[in-house]
């Protein structure tokens, strides 16, 4: 659903005054916590949604990273799953065993199984994961918690919405596919677990409304403001020339048009283009960190022997706002 839309409805539903919530509706975080003890509390999220991709296999995989990717942003341990799906009546049972596998696979390279489901019958297919998680109340990772001089860090390259949008119209072949679905396949769990020892202040993992909206929410919760170097995002193979071919999904461009809606300032010499990337809708993205600057430092370094790329795109800054230079 539109981001805007989303918190009209949210406003609408009676509070939550439960003192073990932890983490509810209130700063749009990525999964809710609930204590159960003081020494633990579960994280839980629920993520699914249409094929993205041809390959039913593939789809599955894609969508269980995808919902399992809240927990990580947690800073929280899956530890099982449920499967929610919609499939047409006339289906092949091979196509939707394919997208099952796909999950469960996924699933046990995160070290958890999927133990149960729910499926009805849809004219057009869905797929996604319920997950629940642990982690100990005093070390859950908010999006809302930044602080003025946080180096920003993602952890995957931006495109996949536009990549997408481009195959669904065969404005691209699978090769040019290639490097989005390795990104939107691969687990957040390296990134997540190199974050032990870090002073984290906040997190998220940037998905449906990009890196902007989800940027906007990290910097609104701490009532701070960021900046971003354009350059230093770092794109997927082909995205940018594909903006710049006008390829965009709608969700990319309604969540541009809510950046500008919401004051977020692009310099004369950001692009159309690069101000799209910079706002595509994502699947199974990757995290996004504020972290002081000498613990992105020993970050970055750690991550890149473990295979993951963790870029420093900008900074959180006091003054509210986003500007993007």
């Amino acid at each position: 659903m539109d981001a805007s839309v989303l918190a009209q409805v949210l406003r609408e539903l009676p509070p939550i005054d439960d003192p073990n919530v932890l983490v509810g509706t209130s700063t749009a975080d990525d999964a809710g916590v609930y204590k159960l003890r003081d020494d633990l509390a579960l994280v839980q999220t629920v993520d699914f949604f249409t094929p993205i991709v041809d390959d039913p296999y593939t789809f599955g995989a894609i969508a269980a990273a995808n919902a399992l990717s809240d927990v990580y942003a947690m800073g929280g341990r899956p530890i099982s799953a449920l499967a929610i799906a919609a499939f047409p009546e006339d289906m092949d049972p091979q196509t939707i065993g394919a997208v099952l596998r796909g999950g469960a696979d996924k699933a046990r390279e995160a070290g958890i199984n999927i133990i149960g489901g729910h499926t009805i019958k849809d004219d057009e297919p869905k797929y996604g994961l319920a997950v629940t998680g642990v982690i100990h109340p005093d070390r859950v990772l908010r999006n809302s918690t930044a602080q003025p001089g946080d180096v920003l860090l993602l952890t995957k390259p931006i495109g996949t919405g536009i990549l997408t949008t481009a195959r669904r119209s065969d404005r691209i072949g699978d090769d040019a596919m290639t490097v989005a679905i390795a990104s939107m396949s691969a687990l957040n769990r390296t990134a997540a677990e190199l974050l032990d020892g870090c002073e984290v202040h906040a997190a998220t993992d940037v998905t449906g409304f990009g890196l902007l909206g989800h940027l906007r929410e990290m910097v609104s919760g701490a009532n701070a403001g960021a900046e971003i170097v354009a350059s230093d995002v770092p794109l997927l193979a082909g995205a940018l020339e594909l903006a710049r071919a006008g390829v965009a999904p709608g969700g990319t461009k309604t969540n541009l048009a809510q950046a500008l809606a919401a004051g977020v300032r692009f310099d004369e010499r950001v692009d159309e283009a690069l101000r799209l990337l910079l706002a595509d809708a994502q699947t199974s993205g990757g995290l996004l960190l504020a972290m002081p600057a000498a613990d992105a430092a020993r970050y970055q370094t750690q991550a890149a022997a473990r295979g993951v790329r963790a870029a420093a795109i900008g900074t959180i800054v006091g003054e509210p706002g986003i500007r993007v230079r």
